[in-house]
């Protein structure tokens, strides 16, 4: 996916912060979205509170939240495998458990809970 394919596709729709970095690994998310197709972008927080070191947010659609949060999950996978620290012959488990009422985990904060209009009841990450 190309910046322009991402402005066109990320103009005039609702964004919602998927995660907040610093700005590199800000930008490796981007890049590791593009990738994925996942139209995405950097975006600087601006906080008031004196001392805080900058942050900075990447934005996405709301429907492409879970789409990010199995690509962060799957390179959060890779590295443990790159570091060593999964078992020879095992491969690493992805597979989201539902909570024992049935309900699916939150992708941005684990929660699993019924959603509240469509939004995580903790977090307000819309996912339907």
């Amino acid at each position: 996916m190309t910046p322009e394919d991402v402005t066109k596709a990320l103009s005039d729709v609702e964004l919602v912060p998927c995660a907040e970095m610093a700005l590199m690994d800000a930008r490796r998310l981007v890049d590791a979205c593009l990738d994925a197709d996942v139209p995405a972008l950097v975006h600087r927080e601006a906080c008031s509170k004196p001392g805080c070191s900058p942050k900075f947010q990447v934005l996405v659609r709301p429907e492409d939240g879970p789409r990010v949060a199995a690509l962060l999950q799957q390179r959060w996978m890779d590295s443990i495998a790159r570091e060593g620290l999964v078992p020879a012959g095992s491969a690493p488990s992805l597979a989201t458990p539902a909570a024992e009422d049935g309900e699916l985990p939150c992708p941005a904060c684990g929660t699993a809970a019924p959603l509240v209009a469509g939004a995580c009841s903790d977090c307000g990450l819309q996912l339907d």
